[in-house]
């Protein structure tokens, strides 16, 4: 038994967890061992899918399945195994293929298994895929296999305010479209968000909603922020999530996951 039995404490990973250096800062570290060595539960909730995530699943003491592909996926990383996934509409070819010709410079990722497909790659793209350590195949749209787990558009961020406003507007039945940082908009199928999988994933772990705790920096976060109790964002978040109304503490490289630990200390005795 200890102090954080019943506690569920999610973190976004990039930005968040894992800093620009492409390290977790020790502080984070020392404040989730103490945190799950209390009976915490700790996960993450990442936009990066399976494969670009397991390789660094190991690096922090998580001891819950973890929320991936933007809220498509949970995964199991000590059974090895996919808890739940969502997939975008059959449709979704067709309806990518209208977002194109609306706006032609977009980068398009499509993620079907472990594999991710990508058409007509720009400058973002490449350094999408140099940051989370992966390949892919470029095919175009009306080849690449069906379903998709998610899709990611990538642009310069006006062009993406504008296709994000044009696909909400003519798909957002059937879509989330949502920024995970100012050059990538996630979509998922309707529902599927880091929000709607955390909770998932609270109920299977039978935590108690007022004890669930989160933290994240860009705006596909702010569905997860809005479970937590005390919605936290480390100083380096986005303008979005600051004026969202999450309680700021110190930044990623500086360790905010200690900040969060020490608010928590306090609260439970």
């Amino acid at each position: 038994m200890g102090k954080f039995d019943g506690v569920l404490l999610a973190s976004d990973f990039d930005d968040t967890l894992y800093g620009a250096n492409r390290q977790i800062p020790s502080r984070n570290l020392e404040a989730l061992r103490y945190f799950v060595n209390q009976g915490g539960r700790f996960t993450v909730a990442t936009g990066r899918a399976y494969r670009t995530f397991a390789p660094y699943a190991h690096l922090a003491p998580i001891n819950a399945p973890v929320v991936l592909s933007n809220g498509s996926a949970l995964y199991d990383f000590e059974r090895d195994i996919m808890l739940e996934q969502t997939f975008l509409p059959e449709r979704s070819v067709r309806d990518f293929a209208q977002l194109l010709e609306q706006f032609p410079s977009l980068g398009v990722e499509s993620y079907h298994g472990e594999d991710i497909y990508v058409w007509n790659p720009n400058y973002i793209t490449d350094a999408h895929m140099k940051k989370v350590g992966t390949d892919y195949t470029l095919c175009p749209l009306e080849q690449m296999p069906l379903p998709w787990t998610k899709a990611m558009v990538q642009e310069e961020n006006p062009v993406l305010l504008q296709a994000q406003s044009w696909f909400l507007e003519h798909y957002g039945a059937d879509y989330e479209a949502i920024f995970s940082n100012q050059y990538y908009l996630e979509i998922t199928a309707k529902g599927s968000t880091k929000g709607g999988m955390t909770a998932l994933l609270a109920r299977k772990l039978g935590i108690d909603p007022a004890h669930i705790y989160c933290v994240g920096d860009n705006q596909n976060d702010i569905p997860m922020l809005e479970l937590s109790a005390i919605p936290f964002a480390p100083s380096n978040c986005a303008q979005e999530v600051k004026d969202w109304g999450a309680q700021i503490l110190c930044s990623c490289e500086e360790g905010v996951m200690g900040d969060i630990v020490d608010i928590l200390d306090k609260r439970y005795q």
